[in-house]
């Protein structure tokens, strides 16, 4: 059973830095790519950045493009998302999610993932 465990969201103020961590267990190999997708209050879910494990190529939406960068640990199976200078626009909730058993396919899209986590909150107050 794979599980995804998304941890170190908060509330910070605007021009500040979280660090999102997402946790697999469930699989002894590496995922094709994860992402970090984000919901806030009255909107769909938005995709936020991707990365691919093979190579560690990473995707990034235009707004998020010099503030964040998304990474991962092959030992430990978790990806995290460095997030700085914080907008009150980031406010959201954030969500990790996984694909495995592929070794091509986009990364972008919310069904380009078949795993997905809890989600964690993250608060920028404006």
């Amino acid at each position: 059973q794979v599980q995804l465990v998304e941890s170190g969201g908060g509330l910070v103020q605007a021009g500040g830095s979280l660090r999102l961590s997402c946790a697999a267990s469930g699989r002894t190999y590496r995922p094709y790519a994860s992402g970090w997708f984000r919901q806030a209050p009255g909107k769909g879910r938005e995709f936020v950045a991707a990365i691919r494990w093979s190579d560690s190529r990473t995707y990034y939406q235009d707004s998020v493009k010099g503030r964040f960068t998304i990474s991962r640990d092959n030992a430990e199976n978790t990806m995290y998302l460095q997030m700085n200078t914080l907008k009150p626009e980031d406010t959201a909730v954030y969500y990790c999610a996984a694909k495995w058993g592929t070794t091509t396919g986009q990364v972008m899209g919310e069904y380009d993932y078949d795993y997905w986590g809890q989600g964690t909150q993250v608060t920028v107050p404006s």
